[in-house]
């Protein structure tokens, strides 16, 4: 299975003769950033902002999930959990969907602008999570410390930091990658492409942070 980072937009393939591309929190141009030419199967959108809900951008006549609730498409479940884009339920930003997705035997957490700590209802359904997608980079969502305390409720085999600021970014406010680095131990910054998954060379005992280029 192969993870790439196209800054916030996610793309997961299943390997296994690239049956299926699922694309998470499609970007627009309005964010200064270039939007990759995509084709999917699925696309799964948290809330409908404007960085995170161009679907239209996405070809291949893919299934959109954009709202709570389970799914399966192409052998591929989906769990969609209510949350909040801010620690005032939703009062500020509003609603925030997370997804909890498994594909081929690896279960995968997307948590979209999530801007609050899991309850314990949330945590529940989130359990047991290979790769978790976090966002990291402040103001909007959570911050470099809480998403290190949300890394630790959720105890990952791997973490994937997101939504923080890169170079070209318009939306202003985010604090880039350094910090939740700092957080979570990691002393040295070094990016990759792409994330294969092999069930057997998944860590088990501690959390692996993993940083993604675009």
């Amino acid at each position: 299975h192969r993870v790439d980072r196209r800054q916030r937009q996610m793309c997961i393939r299943d390997s296994k003769g690239g049956k299926v591309t699922l694309v998470t929190d499609p970007f627009s141009a309005e964010t200064g950033l270039k939007v990759p030419n995509v084709q999917a199967d699925i696309v799964t959108i948290s809330h409908d902002h404007f960085d995170h809900n161009n679907a239209t951008a996405i070809s291949g006549e893919p299934f959109i999930v954009k709202s709570p609730g389970e799914y399966e498409v192409k052998e591929v479940f989906i769990n969609g959990i209510p949350s909040f884009h801010d620690e005032s339920e939703g009062r500020e930003r509003g609603e925030n969907t997370i997804y909890v997705i498994e594909i081929n035997g690896f279960r995968i957490c997307h948590l979209g602008d999530l801007g609050h700590k899991l309850t314990d209802v949330q945590l529940a359904m989130i359990e047991n999570i290979d790769v978790l997608l976090i966002p990291v980079g402040g103001k909007f969502t959570l911050d470099a410390k809480k998403a290190a305390e949300v890394v630790e409720q959720v105890e990952p085999r791997i973490v994937i930091p997101m939504h923080y600021h890169v170079k070209g970014l318009k939306v202003e406010g985010l604090t880039g990658i350094e910090e939740f680095a700092k957080e979570m131990g990691v002393k040295e910054i070094k990016s990759q492409s792409t994330l294969k998954l092999k069930r057997d060379q998944l860590p088990q005992d501690k959390t692996e942070v993993v940083f993604l280029n675009k």
